[in-house]
């Protein structure tokens, strides 16, 4: 039996049946297998990574100083320790008009940092670059930086770089840092120094957003004795904004952020992979109809309907190996395109991939086989014997409506594997099905008033094209649907994307500030404002650090809500403030601004987005812990905020009174124009302690990242518009047979070939068109549910999403169908008629 499968499989492979089947397979396991084995190596990546990650094996990061007393337990159970302090400040270099400042995120090390994993330095040696790694940290008085950080201030080996009241000397440049990320992007570039001359910078001031970590590693009996220990600390003393990361939890948020990543590239290829999987279902089903003939003659000849059923299933079976395998390679291949958008995002030395997105790439291609082809053709075992003197009977109908529910299955199944989300996999079903059918209905609905149009023209061919759209309605509207779906995914992320950026570009205004200062000590105070005051007098706002530790006198922990945002909210500080008024461009949206003169109380006044985020409403009692001082306000307001301006915000504003003998730091923006970029290098120069965000920088630094990430995905949309066209093609090749029959009869009524020929061309252009203009609606209508609920800023529909949709919809469609009908026209009328 394995020989005639063999036999057939070859046959049908000469005479063309399988190959369509085959790229399709391909095209499906692809898409998949390229998201699988590029989060593959990254997973590797963290998990090879895992202790260097964190530079220890337990680590405690905190907004305070961490606890002599733990240091001397650990020192005390014989564990490895050190400690880093990480925040931003100005690094300046160079004299007078000649110094160059810039934002840099200072890392003060302690001896035996890091305790895992190793510091990686470039070295210069005669006239070759190399990286070597070393167990130092910084001499007293120097400073390592990112090599970003030398080109930008022109720094040499030897420069000085004042850092607060100190200035360091340049040494070397760090290649490689285990602590910062797995090589994730990080907005400053690092400065590194000696924890002991942290103090003769007077960086660290009152107000300063400082964090301090304290680093242990150890066997891991004793790790894990004591990391119960400081978890019972915590617990007891009920501290805030202390947190435990050890190896088990690594990096959580940086595994969150994969994760999703993860999920979204999936659902991006799993939605190629349902294209493709209907181009199979289609193909199937054609090779089905064109071997009825066959299958009843091997009937005749003494084969059984298990005989028959084992061949096909063999000759499948080997034409899903042969696709799955080859879908590997070229999604293997494909991975390093993705690794190649995204370098920047990501370690430079990621492990080589594992053998188990492979095993996943040959098991999907395996389960849509099965889903969507076998169903159809195994349908050939109920062919009857008679058939080869009956050739008018219909093809066996028992099994179809098992072939899509199980079809259906399959392709939930594979949701649902992929993401790992039972909700997630069950929504996204759900979305595409309702999108599909949407689609759906609107194309049959265009199908159906071609009638009107059918005598607008007197052309022969126009009505021609009219009546074959007409007389195959079912076939049609899978064209369309299936090629308004590849194009839409690119539409939404080319020309809908380059909308959205420039809808957000506009609603910021063009006065807007492009520079932030905080961390004006009140004595510096005025005379910034004066040095600020050519800038239009910018407004300075008190800034004050507390935690929210109570509502209504209930504690309140990261446990007390389910939200992770929450969660994060209530484990940090807030930055509080106190005015008289109500800040500009912010709506009271309930309650009423608190008058400071006649206030017997604090009040505070809450932004409405937080206030729902922590569940706060009127009238409550929020406490904070400010520097050890507990503060209770009433929340007497709600207000909106226009996040958009790029002005001063601040979630929470407490009324004045409540807030003296608190300390306080202030906080400005203000626009500096263009050719003025020497001011900031002077200030910072004049008071070292100040941190100036450059907001502009830090945008267009984002809108880098987006961009590479945006290109990767529409790397992945490729293979959707690919599955688009094979759907296409999969459906016209599905009528060649017919098309060719009625061809040939109208030729012998008297059509001329041209006439047909145009007809078919004028057929594609108007599948085409509806696909484009059906494309072009759902990327503008998702374009503008995302700036109206989630960037809150006008959207101007564009035409040019609708003009580029039909032109690039009417071209998909005239390719898909010049491959799939070009040879219709091909064989001679009698030839037809004769086998019809």
């Amino acid at each position: 039996m394995f020989r005639l499968s063999w036999c057939m499989t070859m046959r049908d492979w000469r005479a063309g049946e399988l190959r369509f089947l085959l790229v399709a397979l391909i095209v499906a396991v692809a898409s998949l297998s390229s998201v699988g084995f590029f989060a593959d190596r990254l997973r590797s990546g963290l998990n090879r990574d895992a202790h260097q990650l964190l530079g220890a094996d337990l680590l405690v990061s905190a907004d305070q100083s961490v606890n002599p007393e733990w240091k001397t337990e650990a020192k005390k159970r014989g564990l490895q320790i050190a400690e880093t302090v990480v925040f931003s400040s100005m690094g300046i270099a160079g004299e007078g008009d000649h110094a160059l400042a810039k934002l840099v995120s200072l890392k003060a090390v302690s001896q035996h940092y890091p305790l895992r994993g190793k510091l990686k330095l470039n070295q210069h040696v005669g006239n070759v670059d190399r990286e070597v790694f070393t167990d130092d940290i910084p001499a007293p008085g120097t400073v390592w930086i990112d090599p970003s950080l030398q080109i930008a201030l022109n720094l040499k080996p030897g420069d000085k770089l004042r850092l607060g009241d100190m200035a360091f000397v340049f040494t070397h440049t760090i290649a490689d840092e285990p602590d910062r990320g797995a090589g994730f992007m990080n907005f400053a570039p690092r400065a590194m120094i000696a924890a002991s001359d942290l103090a003769a910078t007077n960086l660290v001031q009152n107000g300063s957003r400082v964090t301090y970590r304290f680093l242990m590693a150890g066997a891991n009996k004793e790790i894990a004795q004591f990391q119960t220990h400081l978890e019972s600390q915590i617990e007891q003393q009920k501290l805030k904004g202390v947190r435990l990361e050890s190896l088990q939890s690594g990096r959580p948020e940086m595994r969150a952020t994969l994760d999703r990543s993860e999920q979204f590239l999936s659902l991006v290829s799993l939605l190629s992979a349902m294209l493709a999987a209907v181009a199979i279902a289609m193909a199937a089903r054609r090779f089905m109809l064109r071997h009825l003939d066959a299958c009843a003659m091997l009937r005749c000849l003494g084969l059984t309907q298990n005989q028959v059923t084992m061949m096909y299933l063999s000759e499948f079976l080997l034409l899903g190996w042969l696709g799955s395998i080859v879908g590997v390679a070229v999604g293997y291949a494909a991975h390093y395109v993705l690794l190649e958008w995204l370098g920047s995002l990501l370690a430079k030395d990621l492990p080589a991939a594992s053998w188990l997105p492979a095993l996943h790439g040959v098991a999907t291609g395996l389960l849509l086989l099965v889903g969507f082809a076998l169903p159809p053709v195994l349908q050939l075992r109920n062919v009857p014997h008679n058939r080869v003197i009956r050739r008018e009977q219909d093809a066996p109908q028992a099994l179809t409506i098992v072939t899509y529910v199980l079809g259906l299955s399959m392709f939930v199944g594979l949701l649902l594997w992929q993401t790992g989300d039972v909700k997630l996999g069950l929504l996204t079903s759900a979305g595409f099905l309702v999108g599909l059918l949407g689609f759906a209905l609107i194309s049959w609905l265009c199908v159906m008033s071609l009638k009107r149009v059918r005598n607008v023209f007197q052309s022969t061919s126009w009505r021609f094209a009219v009546t074959a759209l007409q007389r195959r309605p079912g076939a049609t509207v899978i064209q369309i649907v299936a090629l308004a779906l590849g194009l839409m995914a690119l539409l939404l992320l080319t020309v809908v994307r380059g909308d959205l950026i420039s809808a957000w570009k506009k609603s910021t205004p063009a006065d807007a500030p492009n520079h932030f200062v905080i961390n004006i000590q009140p004595d510096q105070k005025d005379e910034i404002a004066a040095k600020l005051a050519p800038f239009d007098h910018p407004s300075m706002y008190p800034m004050i650090r507390g935690r929210l530790i109570a509502v209504n006198a209930k504690a309140v922990t990261a446990e007390t809500y389910e939200e992770d945002q929450a969660k994060r909210m209530v484990d940090r500080e807030f930055n509080l403030s106190a005015m008289n008024e109500i800040p500009a461009l912010n709506q009271i949206t309930a309650g009423k601004w608190f008058d400071d003169s006649s206030a017997i109380e604090p009040e505070a006044s809450v932004e409405i987005g937080i206030a729902k985020t922590l569940k706060l409403k009127l009238g409550d009692q929020l406490s904070f812990d400010i520097a050890g001082q507990q503060v209770t306000a009433k929340l007497t307001s709600l207000r909106k905020l226009d996040w958009g301006s790029m002005r001063v915000n601040f979630f929470i504003v407490l009324n004045p009174k409540s807030m003296v003998d608190m300390p306080v730091t202030w906080i400005t923006a203000f626009r500096l124009p263009a050719n003025d970029a020497r001011f900031v290098n002077q200030l910072t120069l004049d008071y070292p302690n100040l941190t100036v965000v450059d907001v502009g920088a830090m945008i267009k630094q984002l809108q880098s990242v987006l961009d590479q990430v945006i290109n990767a995905v529409e790397f992945l949309f490729l293979f959707t518009l690919a599955s688009g066209v094979l759907v296409l093609y999969a459906a016209l090749a599905g009528s060649q047979d017919v098309r060719q029959r009625e061809a040939a009869l109208l030729r012998a009524l008297g059509a001329t070939r041209k006439q047909l020929s145009h007809a078919q061309w004028i057929e594609f252009l108007l599948i085409g068109s509806v696909a484009g203009i059906l494309a072009a609606s759902g990327a503008s209508a998702v374009g503008w549910a995302l700036a109206h609920f989630s960037f809150n800023f006008e959207w101007n529909f564009s035409p040019l999403v609708w003009l580029v949709g039909v032109f690039i919809g009417a071209a998909c469609a005239l390719f898909g169908g010049w491959v799939g009908l070009r040879n219709v026209l091909n064989q001679p009328p009698l030839l037809s008629l004769r086998e019809s």
